[in-house]
C-alpha cells in the first residue's frame, strides 16, 4: 500500500513553506515517528514525521522547492517491511598524510572561525524564508507602533536566596530546575492585573483587552529568534511554567514547534542577559503592545539605608506602544514588577 507524506498545516497566516532537507532517501527504510523531511515557513522550521512504516519510494520535491499545506511530498510503500537497522561495522577515520592529494580546501566555517587564514572574500548567501519574515516583522513593528522604552533595575539577591534555599526540594519534587524566568513571568502576570493595557493591543480602531496572559518567551535558535507562547501564565504553577518553557525551548531548537505554538501571545519576555547583554531596547512582537527585556546580572554598589552595599543587580527594560500605553502606566508596571521580584516571599513555589 502506498502512503502519501503530506505537508501539515502551517497556521492561519502561512500558505507556503520551503523544503529545506530530506532526512530519508529513496529506498531507505522508514519507521513510525522517523523524521522524513524538514520545511521552513515564514515563522518556524517544522519536521515532517512518518505515521506509517515502510520504505520511502519517491520524493516529489527537491530541496529549496516551495510546498503548500496538504501537498504530497513523498510516498512510502507500507507493503515493504522496514528491515531491522543493522549495526554498522566500526570504521576507522581516515588519517591525513602529508600528500597534496589528501589536502582539502578549508570550508567557509574554517576560514571564518578556525585558525586557517584564507584569501579575503565576501560570500553571498540567500536569506532563509524565516530570516526574511523576522526582518519584515521587526520593521513592521518599528513602522507601525509608537515605540518607547522605560528602564528600571532590580536587586536579584532575594530571588537568588530563595532559589538556593528551595532548589534541591524543587528539583526532587518536579524534576526541573527553578529558574529566573518563572519569577519574572509571575511578576509580569500579576502586574498586568493592575495595568491591563500592558496585556492588550490595538485591533483596527478598537483595543482588545485580555483577562488571561499568554506569554511569548523569546528563544534563540540557529535560524533566528523565535517567540513560542506559553498559555495562561497567570494560573500556572512555578513548576508548570519551568516545564513549559523547557518544552517550548527544546521544540524551538529541534524544529518541533507547531504553528499554534507561535500564535496568540498577549505579552512577551526576552532575556538578552544569557548572552551578556547589559542593556537593550527590545522591539515589540506585534500586535502585542509591550515586551519586557531581561539583562545580565552584575554586582554593583547600591545604597540601602544610607549605606553602600554590593548587590547582584539587573537592568530591566519595558518597550511599549505609546499609542495605547501611557508613560505613567508603563513606569508603574515596571515598578510593580521590581517590587514583586525584590519581595518574592509572596510567591508560592508549590512545595
Amino acid at each position: 500500500m502506498m502512503f502519501e507524506v503530506k505537508v501539515p498545516s502551517l497556521g492561519e497566516s502561512d500558505t507556503e513553506a520551503t523544503l529545506i532537507s530530506w532526512l530519508k532517501e529513496v529506498g531507505e527504510a522508514v519507521e513510525i515517528d522517523d523524521i522524513i523531511a524538514e520545511i521552513e515557513s515564514d515563522k518556524i522550521t517544522m519536521e515532517i514525521t512518518a505515521t506509517e512504516a515502510g520504505v520511502l519510494v519517491e520524493q516529489k520535491f527537491a530541496l529549496d522547492d516551495t510546498v503548500e499545506p496538504g501537498q504530497v511530498i513523498g510516498i512510502i510503500d507500507t507493503s515493504l517491511a522496514a528491515e531491522p537497522k543493522a549495526v554498522p561495522e566500526k570504521v576507522l577515520a581516515p588519517q591525513l598524510v602529508p600528500n597534496d592529494n589528501n589536502l582539502q580546501e578549508p570550508t567557509v566555517e574554517t576560514k571564518v572561525s578556525g585558525e586557517v587564514i584564507a584569501e579575503r572574500e565576501a560570500i553571498r548567501v540567500p536569506m532563509t524564508r524565516l530570516r526574511k519574515r523576522i526582518a519584515t516583522r521587526l520593521k513592521e513593528a518599528q513602522n507601525t507602533a509608537a515605540m518607547l522604552t522605560t528602564f528600571n533595575e532590580v536587586n536579584m539577591q532575594p530571588i537568588m536566596d530563595m532559589r538556593s534555599q528551595h532548589q534541591e526540594a524543587f528539583i526532587e519534587k518536579f524534576a526541573v530546575k527553578l529558574g529566573f524566568m518563572s519569577f519574572f513571568s509571575k511578576a509580569c502576570a500579576l502586574a498586568c492585573v493592575n495595568f491591563p493595557s500592558i496585556n492588550a493591543y490595538i485591533a483596527g480602531d478598537d483595543v482588545l483587552y485580555h483577562n488571561y496572559i499568554d506569554m511569548g518567551i523569546a528563544v534563540s535558535t540557529d535560524n533566528g529568534l523565535i517567540v513560542p507562547v506559553l498559555r495562561d501564565i497567570g494560573i500556572k504553577s512555578f513548576a508548570d511554567i519551568e516545564l513549559g518553557i523547557l518544552e517550548l525551548a527544546n521544540k524551538a531548537r529541534t524544529g518541533g514547534l507547531k504553528p499554534e505554538d507561535l500564535q496568540g501571545g498577549t505579552f512577551s519576555i526576552t532575556n538578552g542577559g544569557v548572552f551578556g547583554s547589559m542593556l537593550s531596547t527590545p522591539i515589540l512582537n506585534t500586535p502585542q503592545s509591550a515586551i519586557l527585556g531581561m539583562h545580565t546580572i552584575q554586582k554593583r554598589v547600591v545604597v540601602e539605608n544610607d549605606q553602600m552595599v554590593i548587590r547582584p543587580m539587573m537592568y530591566l527594560a519595558l518597550s511599549y506602544d505609546h499609542r495605547l500605553i501611557d508613560g505613567r502606566d508603563a513606569v508603574q508596571f515596571l515598578v510593580k514588577v521590581k517590587e514583586q521580584l525584590e519581595n518574592p516571599s509572596s510567591f508560592s513555589l508549590g512545595l
